[in-house]
């Protein structure tokens, strides 16, 4: 039987290319500045685009937010939940799982410009009307998903009676809650230090830096 040779990855074409180039400029730049205080003009000479060329993809700044968002959150979703995306693909043992959950919350703390533009637009969003709103839903409802879940395989392993869905929201809320704290008063607030803390009490072990 003939070896089939692995399929070469498809190559992007240049609109796709500019595409990726402007979501990584306009990533850069709200993590650096805040949403508010660039431009799409900013976006495009950072891309080295014109104005017109970056509206040529996004029809505004807030389409273009909503990318950069979704895109942050697939690559995240890649590494911390594979099977969300490609349900064929294993999952990582939930020790691993939870390292990488913890190394993106150190992430967060290294992106301030972008965990403020998560905490603003997820209470903008509460608005039915919002633009965001079905975006966060869903976002939410994935994360309490995979995050009981996880928690569910690390309290059996650690044989621990408690309710993986309701520690599981707790998490969140504690997580989305230290990021406003870290944001208002950062040195006062190490949000990593206090989520592994969170999750010693009960009773999982998360020590060292993920």
């Amino acid at each position: 039987m003939t070896d089939l040779a692995p399929e070469a990855p498809r190559r992007l074409s240049k609109g796709e290319r500019t595409r990726a180039r402007i979501l990584d400029s306009a990533a850069e730049l709200f993590a650096r500045s805040g949403f508010l205080a660039v431009s799409l003009r900013d976006i495009a000479a950072h891309a080295g685009l014109t104005h017109a060329g970056v509206l040529h993809h996004f029809p505004g700044k807030e389409a273009l937010l909503l990318d950069v968002l979704s895109r942050r959150d697939e690559l995240d979703a890649r590494r911390l939940f594979p099977g969300v995306l490609d349900p064929g693909d294993p999952e990582p043992e939930a020790p691993e799982r939870l390292r990488r959950l913890l190394g993106v919350v150190d992430r967060n703390a290294r992106t301030p410009g972008l965990v403020a533009l998560y905490a603003k637009l997820s209470a903008e969003a509460s608005d039915p009307d919002h633009p965001a709103h079905l975006y966060f839903v869903r976002r939410y409802q994935i994360l309490r998903r995979e995050v009981t879940g996880l928690l569910a395989e690390l309290f059996a392993a650690a044989d621990v009676r408690e309710d993986p869905a309701a520690a599981a929201q707790q998490l969140l809320a504690l997580m989305d809650g230290l990021q406003t704290q870290w944001l208002l008063e950062p040195e006062a607030v190490d949000m990593a230090d206090q989520v592994r803390a969170f999750l010693r009490r009960h009773g999982v072990a998360a020590e060292g830096r993920g």
